[in-house]
């Protein structure tokens, strides 16, 4: 372990003639090693000579056997797949370049390597030392590019929303460039340390597929000022503490326990208006229901396209 911390990683796995971890590493004061290949170095050491990949009989889970077997602690590590935002930023990329894959050293994918390896879309804990890395960002460009229709490639594994975007990249190309505008616009937003969403029942939804947009939406609006504000206003403007979308009213259906609840949501996203202060005609209250209604898919609706939804659906429903 000193070896490799004194010359780093990449040189140390050369000299030692290891590829990179896959999933087992040997965890010190909170560094990571790739587990064989310390192994096989530590035996140069202590044994007759060092073990190089191919004198290992059994996989990474031997070797991680064996370290505990020490009193080492392992740990297993698998990267996230990835997410529909992830996929989309490449696929601008691939898009732009002529449906051509992006070579890990290209300053673009080296440029969205580091964007990608930010808190905003996964947390900074449970990443193998590769995440995301500019081989992972050409590997992923491969899987698309192999994806159009245009290709007599064989696909590759990749991922299964990797179909979904490259399908809606060739049917909407500016609209998809724009979205990966705006995405990339919130992760360089992003600041460097992670952000919790403060409703729990909000943090699968705004994880689902990446949806950096809509946790970015979220946290906005979960300024801790702008909602008493918004609903004084409503107040002394004579209004019910209300649901904009349906009508539902927490006091009059839970009684005092419901007094005031209501959420709060911006009616344009932050990535359509950019970062600007928030005025309380900008907002809506709404119930928890319809909120989750509409941030259901992508693009959201309106509170006002969600009325009608609403309105229609009980004119369909009839008298009750």
């Amino acid at each position: 372990m000193a070896e490799f911390d004194r010359v780093g990683r990449q040189p140390f796995l050369a000299a030692a003639g290891f590829g990179p971890a896959k999933n087992y590493y040997l965890e010190v004061d909170g560094q990571l090693y790739d587990s064989k290949a310390i192994v096989g170095y530590a035996h140069g050491i202590s044994g007759d000579r060092p073990w190089r990949a191919e004198d290992f009989s059994g996989g990474d889970k031997t070797v991680a056997d064996l370290l505990r077997s020490l009193n080492f602690e392992v740990r297993f590590i698998r990267n996230p797949n990835w997410t529909r935002d992830e996929i989309v930023l490449v696929c601008a990329l691939v898009e732009r370049k002529g449906w051509r894959s992006i070579a890990q050293e290209d300053p673009k994918a080296i440029a969205l390597s580091e964007l990608l390896q930010g808190p905003a879309i996964h947390p900074l804990d449970g990443r193998a030392v590769d995440f995301r890395n500019p081989a992972g960002v050409e590997r992923k460009s491969n899987d698309l590019v192999t994806r159009h229709s245009s290709s007599t490639a064989r696909r590759t594994n990749g991922n299964r929303l990797d179909q979904v975007v490259v399908d809606a990249f060739e049917a909407r190309p500016s609209e998809m460039q724009s979205e990966a505008a705006a995405i990339e616009a919130a992760l360089r937003r992003w600041p460097d340390e992670a952000r919790t969403l403060p409703d729990p029942d909000l943090v699968d939804l705004a994880g689902r597929e990446g949806g950096v947009l809509l946790k970015e939406h979220l946290l906005r609006e979960r300024d801790a000022t702008l909602k008493p504000r918004k609903i004084e206003q409503a107040k002394k403007q004579g209004k019910l503490i209300a649901c904009e979308a349906c009508g539902f009213d927490f006091l009059k259906a839970y009684g005092d326990r419901g007094r005031d609840y209501i959420e709060c949501h911006h009616r344009t996203p932050l990535h359509v208006t950019g970062p600007v202060e928030t005025r309380l005609q900008d907002l809506a209250l709404i119930c928890s229901n319809c909120h989750r209604m509409i941030h259901r898919t992508s693009p959201w609706l309106t509170v006002d396209e969600l009325a009608k939804l609403v309105s229609a659906a009980r004119r369909a429903d009839g008298p009750q």
